[in-house]
């Protein structure tokens, strides 16, 4: 089994940043891919972000390419998701996930493992 556990979330003014962590625990290895994906309230839980096996590939939704960047230590089994320029719309429940492949995917049903969530809440 796999177990990962979130944090970094919090409250924070538009415009500001914020850095989510994803530590994962168990039987893992580096060899796999991992995302971010968030749901608001009333809205179904959407794709993020996402990065391969070795952070040699990045995939970002329209609505946050050029703010938020996905990044990996495979060292420390911990992905990372730094948002900058933080809009009202970025609030949501913030999700990690973990693929066993190599190849990132932003298909939320092809991620085995995930985790709690981290809330982020952005306030004007």
């Amino acid at each position: 089994q796999v177990q990962l556990v979130e944090s970094g979330g919090g409250l924070v003014q538009a415009g500001g940043s914020l850095r989510l962590s994803c530590a994962a625990s168990g039987r893992t290895s580096s060899m796999y891919a991992m995302g971010w994906f968030r749901q608001a309230p009333g809205k179904e839980r959407e794709f993020v972000a996402a990065i391969n096996w070795n952070g040699g590939r990045t995939s970002y939704s329209d609505s946050v390419k050029g703010r938020f960047t996905i990044s990996r230590d495979n060292a420390k089994n911990t992905v990372y998701l730094q948002m900058n320029s933080l809009e009202l719309e970025d609030t949501a429940v913030y999700y990690c996930a973990l693929g066993r492949r190599i190849y990132l995917t932003t298909t939320e049903g092809l991620y085995d493992y995930w985790g709690q969530g981290t809330q982020v809440t952005v306030s004007s």
